[in-house]
C-alpha cells in the first residue's frame, strides 16, 4: 500500500487535526496518532511548559506517526501574540500582539521570533495572522486581536508576517475567512449572524486574504460566523457556498482550508458530531480542527469515515488529501521527527 496514495483508506484521517491532554508522552497521544491517524496536531497551554518539555514531546509523536507509517505530523500552536499567545514568560519570551503593533519592522520582528521560538521546539505551523479588519463602526470581538480597522492596516502587516514565517519553514494559517472584524458575539460561546452585503464583505473583509492566498499562505481557516448574503443556512466552517463557490472557484484559492475549534458554542450548541462531519465533507473543507478530548474527537474517525460513504462526489476527499500531502511535502522533511 502506498501511504502517500491520496485515495488510500489510510490516509482519511488526514483530513483531521486533534488536540490531546498531557504534556508528557502518554496513552492519550498514542490514540489521538494510532486510532485518527490525523494530519497533524494542535497544542495548547495545557500542553506547554518548557521549551525542553515541548520539543521532546513534539519528536515522540513525529516518531509514533513514523513508526506507524504515517506522513509526517503537521503540529501546530495558537501563536498570534498579545492576548492570543500559548507559549509565554517566563519560559518563553514576549510575543508583542497584532493590535501593538505600529508599523511593517513591528510584525517583521514578530515572525522572525515565532519561528525561530516554534522552529526550535518541534512546532512547524502557526494559527496565524489574523486578517480580520477590526471594524470601528461596532465594539468588535477582534478588537485587541487585528492589526487594525481597514484592509489598507491590515494586508501589508499580514503579509509581512505570512512571509516572514514561511521564509524560516513555519506554516502560517490566514484566519478567520471571509473575515469576523464586523462581529460582535464570540463565537467560542454562540454562532453569530453577519448581515453585512456580500459587496461589502469582498471589498473590504475578503481582501486581505486575497492577498495572503496570493502570497501562497499554507492554509486559510474558516469563521464559525453564518454570513447570511453568502449561506442563510451554514455558517462558513459548514458552507459550500462558502468554500467552493466563493475561496475557490470566485477567489481561486488552491490551498488548504480548515475549520475553526468545532468545539465552539457556535457550533457545539446546534449540530450533533456526525451531522458536522458530513457537512464538513459536503462543503469541500479539508481539515477538521478539534482541539479537545471528549467524544466529539474520539469518534471523528468513525464519523467521517460514514460521510465518505455518503458523499456524492467522493473525488473531493481525494482532492482534500492530497492537497494536504502537498503541503507537507512543501513545508516538512520526510524526517521531521529526527531529533
Amino acid at each position: 500500500m502506498n501511504i502517500l496514495d491520496p485515495a488510500s483508506e489510510h490516509l482519511i484521517g488526514q483530513r483531521l487535526m486533534v488536540g490531546f491532554d498531557g504534556r508528557r508522552w502518554n496513552a492519550d497521544h498514542e490514540f489521538c496518532i494510532r486510532d485518527l491517524q490525523p494530519c497533524g496536531l494542535i497544542l495548547f497551554s495545557a500542553n506547554i511548559d518548557t521549551p525542553e518539555q515541548v520539543r521532546a514531546l513534539c519528536a515522540d509523536a513525529q516518531k509514533y506517526a513514523a513508526d506507524s507509517g504515517m506522513p509526517p505530523l503537521i503540529i501546530a500552536v495558537d501563536q498570534e501574540g498579545g492576548p492570543v499567545a500559548r507559549l509565554r514568560p517566563p519560559a518563553f519570551p514576549r510575543f508583542m500582539g497584532p493590535a501593538e503593533m505600529t508599523g511593517l519592522a513591528d510584525a517583521r520582528a514578530f515572525a522572525r521570533l515565532a519561528a525561530r521560538e516554534l522552529g526550535a521546539i518541534g512546532i512547524n505551523m502557526d494559527m496565524a495572522p489574523v486578517l480580520d479588519s477590526a471594524c470601528p463602526e461596532v465594539d468588535s470581538v477582534m478588537l485587541t486581536r487585528s492589526f487594525g480597522p481597514d484592509p489598507q492596516s491590515v494586508t501589508p502587516m499580514g503579509l509581512a508576517v505570512i512571509e516572514g514565517l514561511q521564509q524560516r519553514g513555519i506554516m502560517a494559517v490566514a484566519k478567520h475567512f471571509p473575515g469576523i472584524g464586523r462581529t460582535t458575539l464570540d463565537s467560542h460561546l454562540e454562532r453569530p449572524d453577519l448581515e453585512t452585503a456580500r459587496e461589502t464583505l469582498l471589498r473590504v473583509d475578503c481582501a486581505p486574504f486575497k492577498d495572503a492566498f496570493a502570497a501562497r499562505v499554507a492554509a486559510v481557516m474558516l469563521a464559525h460566523i453564518r454570513y447570511t448574503a453568502i449561506d442563510p443556512t451554514w455558517p462558513a466552517s459548514l458552507s459550500r457556498r462558502v468554500v467552493q463557490d466563493l475561496l475557490r472557484e470566485q477567489l481561486g484559492y488552491a490551498g488548504v482550508v480548515l475549520t475553526d475549534d468545532l468545539d465552539m458554542g457556535a457550533i457545539i450548541r446546534h449540530y450533533t458530531d456526525e451531522a458536522l462531519l458530513e457537512r464538513i465533507v459536503t462543503a469541500g473543507v479539508d481539515i477538521a480542527l478539534i482541539c479537545h478530548r471528549g467524544p466529539s474527537r474520539d469518534s471523528s474517525l468513525t464519523h467521517l469515515n460514514r460521510a465518505l460513504e455518503k458523499c456524492a462526489q467522493p473525488s473531493t476527499h481525494a482532492e482534500s488529501v492530497a492537497r494536504i500531502l502537498a503541503l507537507k511535502q512543501r513545508f516538512l522533511p520526510p524526517n521531521a521527527g529526527d531529533p
